[in-house]
């Protein structure tokens, strides 16, 4: 079922903003269907949608609150919170990093904006303001292992000096994945381990002394300059000339390379330490970052982002209501379901993946905040709300949007693309569980996702759309593949992401230990028929205005 969060997830749609040409946004409208809003059969839906939607709530909190029969158990993971008096579930380590540092990064974000705005004035150059600002801001961060980041830094730019492409890719990718193995495996280099008169260095650490963990998204930068500097010697097109002919569009600022000399070390370091998205991205590749820090955007205005701010403190809000009201992650990871009916056991698990959503939106939306107050326009994470997704290949494309174009145009297309698309989705997915951490339960994620492709993939082979969509009875074969697939992907995420796979055999077996549990199962089944089929009128409702989100 979709349920109110969804509110929080979309941006203002701006079909400006769409990267679609005007053909396709007129065969968009010619394929969309007639309204169904105001059809009885959607009055139906309306009314189970508000009988259900608050049940699902009050089970997730009874589960997990105070009252809670299992209380005692995880407790102590609470903390003292700020919404009335009550405790807070801060037991995520990873957003409990986010959400304890937020002053200080709001800190940041001001003092940024403030000397921006003064290095303009001075006519100081934007690139060189944005090293000098890094160097501060990376010393704080990880305070003396930024010498460790800028060997990799250098050696990574040596690579792409010293081969040809074939070769440089190949080698370029060697050298990034052997440093996420050896990240994690020496969890950072301590300078006292490598050379130990050097152990007094390890005293300073800074604010996040664990420099290795993010660093993934510098992983992903470094291999983006190569490609796309390998690609301008292969295909030398300069965007400069082009910017002077025509618009620039989105895809022409990603495929279209500047001049050569700008494929220099200083725009390199530039590209790699700018501040708003070093910690965690949006993932913006270093053509589009070269282009935008020349020439301003207009998608970038002020009243868009003042609406913008005002929507990720509103995310933020509701994850703060979210973890005072709902102990979802502190049970979790106790995994202690007796005393629990089925409906409490699954609406942990639930509300348990739009904690995990929010935790990752909130931090993408602020990072993405603070590039659009320094008028640059990453691209935007997670287009649409978890509970808004039935399609599992669709699902990526809106999830962690720019890490899915970053995947496309850097892993799947140059391994063959769609000419081999389940063996090169194995390989894409597995890097991708590789490289959020090296952890066999997201192993077992990647190939999970890769397995539950494979059905919709064989359904839309069986029953292609030209033939079948003009049947009254195709919509509702898609809402019954739809419901397979959301229960598939809530499945995989339940695996990597929340309790694991021995976690969800425990959620599985006590759902359906008892008597009601099959009943319960088709109820559910129900329920989200009724949500898919108000999904498909929301993008059939965005194919009327000519959108296409393609998620």
């Amino acid at each position: 079922m979709i349920n109110p969060l969804y509110l929080f997830s979309l941006e203002v749609l701006d079909t400006r903003l769409i990267p679609e040409s005007h053909d396709k946004l007129n065969q968009n409208k010619r394929n969309a269907t007639q309204s169904r809003w105001r059809t009885p059969e959607f009055f139906v839906y309306y009314i189970i949608f508000v009988a259900v939607v608050p049940q699902m709530f009050l089970a997730a909190m009874s589960a997990s609150n105070e009252k809670s029969v299992n209380y005692h158990l995880y407790e102590d993971k609470l903390a003292q919170g700020w919404i009335l008096g009550r405790k807070v579930d801060n037991s995520d380590a990873q957003y409990a990093g986010f959400r304890n540092k937020l002053p200080i990064l709001a800190g940041a974000v001001v003092l940024h904006y403030v000397l921006r705005r003064t290095a303009n004035a001075l006519r100081i150059r934007r690139l060189l303001f944005d090293v000098g600002f890094a160097a501060i801001f990376l010393a704080v961060l990880h305070g003396f292992s930024t010498v460790k980041i800028l060997a990799i830094y250098v050696v990574n730019f040596l690579i792409s000096k010293s081969f040809n492409k074939r070769a440089g890719m190949i080698v370029t990718w060697i050298f990034n994945i052997i440093i996420l193995f050896l990240n994690e495996w020496y969890e950072g280099y301590k300078f006292g381990s490598v050379i130990p008169g050097l152990g007094i260095l390890d005293i300073y650490c800074g604010l996040l002394p664990r420099w290795d963990v993010n660093f993934n998204f510098s992983v992903l930068r470094m291999i983006s300059y190569n490609y796309d500097y390998y690609e301008s010697l292969a295909n030398p097109n300069d965007i400069e000339k082009k910017h002077l002919d025509d618009a620039v569009s989105e895809s022409d600022r990603i495929s279209i390379g500047p001049p050569n000399a700008d494929y220099n070390f200083f725009n390199y370091i530039a590209y790699l330490v700018y501040t708003p998205l070093y910690i965690a991205g949006p993932i913006l590749t270093f053509n589009d970052f070269i282009y935008q820090s020349k020439h301003s955007l207009p998608s970038v205005s002020q009243k868009r982002t003042l609406l913008y701010g005002l929507r990720v403190l509103a995310c933020i809000l509701v994850m703060e209501w979210l973890l005072h009201y709902m102990y979802v992650v502190a049970l979790s990871s106790v995994g202690v379901w007796e005393g629990l009916s089925a409906l409490q056991i699954s609406m942990v698990g639930f509300f348990n993946l739009k904690t995990i959503w929010l935790k990752l939106l909130i931090p993408w939306r602020f990072f993405r905040l603070w590039a659009l107050l320094d008028q640059i326009d990453p691209p935007e994470n997670m287009i649409r709300c978890m509970s808004n997704n039935y399609s599992a290949s669709a699902f990526w494309r809106a999830w962690h949007k720019s890490y899915h174009r970053w995947v496309i145009r850097y892993l799947y297309v140059p391994l063959g693309g769609a000419k081999h698309p389940i063996r090169n989705m194995l390989i894409v997915f597995t890097f991708v569980a590789f490289w959020h951490d090296i952890q066999l339960r997201l192993l077992a994620w990647g190939w999970l996702i890769t397995l539950f492709v494979v059905p919709e993939v064989a359904a839309k082979l069986v029953f292609p759309a030209k033939k079948w969509r003009s049947r009254p009875i195709y919509r509702h074969m898609c809402a019954i593949g739809a419901v397979s697939n959301i229960y598939m992907m809530m499945l995989a995420n339940l695996v990597g992401f929340a309790v694991g796979i021995d976690g969800l055999r425990d959620m599985l077996r006590d759902i359906f230990s008892s008597w009601t549990g099959i009943p319960y199962f088709l109820f559910t089944s129900a329920c989200l028929f009724v949500g898919v089929q108000i999904m498909f009128e929301v993008r059939a409702q965005e194919a009327r205005q000519g959108i296409n989100l393609r998620c």
